[in-house]
């Protein structure tokens, strides 16, 4: 079965994103359906994949990553940021695949990619 994963990584500071709250939400007929909230550990990671096993399925889905709170904690240069959210809208279309979208961010850019 397939998995879908991400993690966030500073790259104003070069170091892993903690504490970052995202949610992700399937897509269907134009609507948005919450499927997961989680929080990003010390290593910029969730604990756990963010869709497995049965959860995980081929579709459109948007992570949404609140990075304006996690800036606003940290000390010096961008303790003001620029950024919000920062929505990721993908596609899955391999139903044992293995998903992963990081998400590098600084308080002014980001930038992501299907990782491994």
């Amino acid at each position: 079965m397939g998995r879908l994963s991400t993690h966030v990584l500073d790259t104003a500071r070069g170091k892993p994103a903690g504490g970052v709250r995202l949610t992700l939400d399937k897509i269907e007929d134009g609507r948005m359906m919450r499927i997961a909230e989680s929080v990003t550990n010390d290593d910029g990671r969730t604990d756990a994949p963010l869709l497995e096993g049965a959860a995980f399925g081929v579709g459109t889905y948007q992570l949404t990553f609140g990075v304006r709170a996690y800036f606003e904690g940290q000390s010096g240069p961008g303790a003001s940021p620029f950024l919000d959210e920062v929505p990721i809208r993908f596609t899955i279309d391999d139903g044992n695949g293995h998903y992963h979208v990081p998400l590098l961010v600084t308080p002014w850019s980001f930038s992501t990619y299907r990782g491994s």
